[in-house]
């Protein structure tokens, strides 16, 4: 992963330089695609911060620290970002 991370800079450093750039005077994505990318980030987070909660609930649950109720309330609640994307894409 961290490998990657210089290669994602370098690529929306040049996608900021285009949008610079062009000539035109109109936006460089359309409103659909920006609001596609948006959700698509907002899922891709919701799921990276899934991952270090739920290998923490299972763990906990393993000990007998935590509810199920809980375990799965904690493991759900990062996906609240991606449905308040989703809202601000039909509002």
């Amino acid at each position: 992963m961290m490998e990657t991370l210089p290669d994602i800079a370098i690529a929306m450093n040049s996608l900021a330089e285009n949008a610079v750039l062009q000539q035109g005077g109109g936006p460089s994505i359309e409103q659909g695609a920006a609001a596609a990318l948006g959700i698509g980030l907002a899922a891709i987070g919701a799921g990276y911060a899934e991952r270090g909660i739920g290998a923490a609930v299972v763990g906990a649950l393993a000990e007998d620290s935590i509810s199920p109720g809980i375990g799965i309330l904690l493991t759900v609640l990062p996906e609240t970002l991606v449905i308040f994307a989703l809202v601000a894409l039909f509002v």
